[in-house]
C-alpha cells in the first residue's frame, strides 16, 4: 500500500511509506514506447535526392582509370571509343584482359534516367565486373567541377 494508518497513533499523522511508487514511470515508458513505435516508421520518408552531385572527399585514383560512359541517348563508351550495349562484356574483358577485379569508373549524363544506369550495373554484373565507382560532380562550397 501506498499509505497506512498505524493502530497506535496517538496523534492524527500518517506514517511514511519509504517505497518507490513505480507505476508512474512505467505509464511514462509505455507512452513513449508507442511514441516511437508510431515515429519510426515515418522517419523512412523518400525525399528527392540529386544524385549526380557528390560533397565526398576524393579518393585517389589509379594510373589508368577504366571509365565507362553512359551518355544522354544511351550509347555507350569506354574510355573513348564508342561500342554498343550488347559488347560492353567483351570490350570490358579486352580492355582488362580479362581481369575482373579491375574497379570500373562508371559516368552517366545526368538526363539518363536511373533505371538506364541500373540496367547498365547489371550488364557489366552479369559479365563478372562487381567493382563499379559511380562518379559525379565534385562540389566545394561554392565551386564545382567535373570529375576526370
Amino acid at each position: 500500500m501506498a499509505a497506512g494508518i498505524r493502530d497506535d497513533v496517538d496523534d492524527d499523522e500518517l506514517r511514511e511509506n519509504h517505497e518507490i511508487n513505480v507505476t508512474p514511470f512505467i505509464d511514462v515508458m509505455l507512452v513513449l514506447l508507442i511514441i516511437f513505435m508510431v515515429a519510426a516508421p515515418l522517419a523512412t520518408v523518400d525525399i528527392n535526392v540529386d544524385l549526380p552531385a557528390s560533397t565526398a572527399t576524393s579518393q585517389p585514383r589509379p594510373d589508368k582509370p577504366l571509365y565507362v560512359t553512359l551518355k544522354r541517348d544511351l550509347t555507350l563508351a569506354i574510355g573513348n571509343d564508342t561500342l554498343p550495349r550488347e559488347g560492353i562484356g567483351a570490350a570490358l574483358d579486352q580492355v582488362t584482359s580479362g581481369d575482373r577485379q579491375t574497379r570500373i569508373f562508371l559516368r552517366a549524363d545526368r538526363a539518363v534516367d536511373y533505371g538506364d544506369l541500373m540496367d547498365l550495373m547489371n550488364l557489366m554484373r552479369a559479365a563478372g565486373y562487381l567493382k563499379i565507382a559511380l562518379v559525379g560532380l565534385e562540389t566545394a562550397g561554392a565551386n564545382s567541377q567535373r570529375v576526370q
